[in-house]
């Protein structure tokens, strides 16, 4: 969006229309893509850079993913132990990467390594891998609960070399480039569930509607009412607290603690508007032909 001369806003409007896609996985996918592999690059990143891996991702002939998480070290980004040492004009990179999205599809990786020995939050530089070097291992595709039709890999480095040209941006600089991007990939989680919440809770207001137990709707019943006015009076403070939000970001602000408050609410309310309103589907809300079950896993 930085290219067009459009503000973050927009970023979230996309995000938000995402949410009519009525799967997890691909809205997800797409947040990896945009707004979490990219932007270090599309800021920090030099023209030569760009032009090789940013222009092919932008036009969609390479998938790009994130590799920042290790078996040891996923909130904690500090404590990764993946290493790229510097030999000539080439980083050697040992180690292993976990819970990668887009992994095992990717054509490169915008990868956060140890690039010398000093202080955590100093020693750390990100730098643009491509996936079909030798030396890299994908070991598994993970096997997980939800977000099926995406693909999270574990990766494993054997001495894997990469030219130093490949660096984005300062050596060191890593893991104050990634901290940046982390209040805008909040938001975007924010903004893709806000709709499918609307929708499942306007689908079990239409089934409850024409659903007759003991010869009345049940949603004449006022426990289903009300809980269903609850949630979705709920899902409309956390949109307010997203936009509040969104524009104290634009003007500049540091919007850490109400982005964290939002992706807090925004878990929340994924886990329990998909458990409220499953209940009201009866022994529908137990197949998986209905969409509320197919949101709850």
């Amino acid at each position: 969006y930085g290219g067009m001369g459009l503000d973050f806003s927009y970023n979230i409007a996309v995000a938000e229309e995402l949410g009519n896609i009525r799967c997890g996985g691909i809205p997800m996918a797409i947040g990896v893509q945009a707004g979490m592999a990219t932007p270090a690059l599309t800021r920090f990143g030099s023209d030569e850079l760009k032009k090789q891996f940013l222009v092919p991702t932008i036009a969609g002939d390479f998938v790009a993913c994130l590799g920042i998480s290790e078996a040891g070290a996923g909130s904690d980004v500090a404590n990764i132990k993946t290493t790229a040492v510097r030999k000539g004009n080439e980083y050697v990179i040992n180690g292993g990467k976990m819970w990668t999205t887009s992994g095992c599809q990717a054509d490169w990786m915008c990868l956060l390594a140890n690039t010398s020995e000093g202080p955590p939050h100093r020693n750390k530089s990100l730098i643009c891998l491509p996936m079909n070097l030798p030396g890299i291992h994908i070991a598994k595709k993970i096997d997980k609960l939800g977000m099926r039709s995406s693909d999270t890999a574990q990766i494993f480095f054997e001495d894997v070399r990469v030219p130093s040209k490949n660096l984005i941006g300062e050596e060191g600089k890593g893991f104050t480039y990634q901290m940046l991007q982390f209040q805008e990939e909040r938001l975007w989680g924010v903004a893709t569930v806000l709709t499918p919440l609307e929708t499942i809770i306007q689908e079990t207001i239409d089934y409850t509607r024409q659903r007759k137990v003991f010869d009345q709707s049940v949603l004449h019943n006022q426990a289903v009412h009300f809980r269903l006015a609850e949630l979705a009076t709920e899902v409309e403070l956390l949109r307010s607290l997203l936009y509040r939000t969104i524009a104290l970001y634009v003007e500049g602000n540091d919007v850490t603690k109400f982005a964290s408050m939002a992706k807090l609410k925004a878990g929340r309310l994924a886990r329990e508007v998909t458990d409220s309103c499953l209940q009201f589907w009866g022994g529908m809300g137990f197949t998986s032909e209905v969409l509320v079950s197919r949101f709850y896993r």
